[in-house]
């Protein structure tokens, strides 16, 4: 069992808190929070040890769980590396694109692991899809939530839209040629609501919104390919695949049969993956423990996380 210290103990820290309590490969060694009032509450109410230094809990653990506001991921995590540490840090990676290249250098030079929270690699829907996934040339996405005023210290794009960023680059494997977006400011002070299109050298276009005054609460992503549509839906995790083969020579009554201009015909059928539901938070941070122990490589790596910021930093230098 690797030991683990959480640096932050808000809203999601004290998820991962709980998950690292309950797993097997991991030994909950404590947490730090600035905030020494809630520190001390949650110390009391949940019983995990609280330090009151970042130096003393990294000194104490193997892997460091940086949980906290986006602007302090970098010096927590520098920190953490330098004396070794492994390091799993939520998203966005850093507040920079520099931070974060720093970031990935330092790892290698200290020979140390480092994950990314880019949790909805993990939802069940999207690994119930993702070996279906072959060369999309369309992508469209949507990711709406209702007010919450938690996440305003940062733009949508960075809240919210990274999410599918992470996705929709994990999925295209190809560099992105072009962008173009917009966003507006409804309620805070950088954009609630954001659009953007991104263009790859291979042809594939990703259509992306992003809204956090929304009426109700959307997650969707669909994917246009050759002969498919395949629909994954990260909110109710569930999914839709709509296929296309060639039709057979003698269809049966209830075959749905298309026949295009140039006179093909193909036939269309339904695809229902497995979905296997899990704890994604805490599936990402047990295969993190894994690829320590295994010295493999984790499954979103410093790098996904930095190309993912890269593109929402370009996005939001549209606005």
């Amino acid at each position: 069992m690797l030991k683990a210290g959480v640096l932050g103990a808000g809203h999601l820290g004290k998820i991962h808190l709980r998950l690292l309590h309950q797993s097997e490969k991991y030994n909950l060694i404590g947490f730090y929070d600035a905030d020494v009032e809630n520190a001390k509450k949650v110390e009391a109410e949940f019983g995990y040890t609280y330090f009151d230094s970042i130096e003393k809990l990294i000194d104490a653990v193997d892997v460091v769980d940086i949980v906290t506001p986006t602007l302090s991921h970098f010096d927590c995590a520098k920190q953490a590396i330098a004396k070794g540490k492994h390091i799993f840090i939520e998203k966005p990676i850093t507040n920079t694109v520099e931070e974060a290249e720093i970031l990935r250098a330092l790892v290698a030079e200290h020979g140390v692991k480092g994950q990314v929270g880019h949790v909805e690699r993990f939802n069940p829907a999207f690994i119930g899809i993702k070996e279906m996934l072959d060369q999309p040339m369309f992508i469209e996405t949507h990711r709406l939530a209702e007010f919450n005023p938690r996440g305003t210290d940062v733009p949508v794009v960075l809240d919210l839209m990274i999410h599918d960023i992470d996705i929709i680059l994990s999925v295209v494997q190809s560099k992105v040629k072009q962008i173009s977006a917009s966003g507006v400011s409804v309620i805070s002070e950088t954009p609630d609501i954001a659009n953007a299109r991104i263009e790859f050298e291979n042809g594939c276009v990703a259509n992306l919104t992003a809204s956090r005054i929304s009426l109700k609460n959307m997650r969707k992503t669909r994917f246009f390919q050759r002969d498919a549509y395949i629909s994954v839906d990260f909110l109710e995790k569930k999914c839709e695949v709509v296929k296309m083969k060639d039709a057979p020579e003698n269809p049966g009554d209830f075959d749905m049969i298309l026949q295009n201009a140039e006179g093909i015909k193909k036939q269309i059928y339904f695809a229902n993956p497995e979905i296997t539901s899990n704890n994604a938070i805490l599936d990402e941070l047990e295969t993190f423990a894994e690829a320590i122990n295994n010295n493999t490589t984790p499954i979103v790596t410093l790098h996904d996380g930095t190309e993912a910021l890269r593109v929402a930093t370009m996005i939001i230098n549209q606005f």
